[in-house]
């Protein structure tokens, strides 16, 4: 499990960043968005801008290539290499006062 867990790590730092008007750091930064408990990021707003739609889709679609590869490569289900890089990006990525969605589906604070 540790070696999975090493290999999300490498896999989300590849990601490269898509070259939008806003990035993911500064949306998280900004509170637009914030890290979901499977993986993948939500508009932190009811009525999200446009580019902050179009940030987390593309994001999203990234990540989604990122967990199927990586559950090919372990032999794992993409549900658990999604639930291992939920709980990563929440307690190794996100900074004070940036968001992440609890299992509720409430957004809160870190």
């Amino acid at each position: 499990m540790k070696h999975i867990v090493a290999i999300i790590a490498m896999a989300l730092s590849l990601l490269a960043a898509p070259a939008f008007a806003i990035s993911l750091d500064e949306a998280r930064a900004s509170g637009q968005v914030g890290e979901r408990p499977d993986g993948y990021i939500g508009a932190v707003s009811s009525s999200p801008s446009k580019e902050v739609v179009t940030l987390v889709d593309s994001t999203n679609r990234q990540r989604k290539a990122e967990y199927q590869k990586l559950a090919a490569q372990n032999g794992q289900s993409v549900s658990i290499i999604e639930k291992l890089s939920a709980e990563k990006l929440k307690n190794e990525r996100l900074k004070p006062g940036q968001y992440y969605m609890d299992a509720g589906g409430s957004w809160k604070k870190k």
